[in-house]
């Protein structure tokens, strides 16, 4: 049982990594779009 725990405490913390990574990926591509509508407004 108590490796059962280990394992899925590993996988959860694998998995927020990846959705922090994944979440940090989209803040870029919003800035990236946004700068670039800004610059065809200029």
């Amino acid at each position: 049982m108590k490796k059962y725990l280990t394992l899925l405490a590993a996988l959860t913390a694998v998995l927020a990594l990846m959705g922090c990574n994944t979440l940090d990926g989209v803040g870029e591509d919003l800035e990236d779009a946004g700068e670039s509508m800004q610059e065809a407004a200029d």
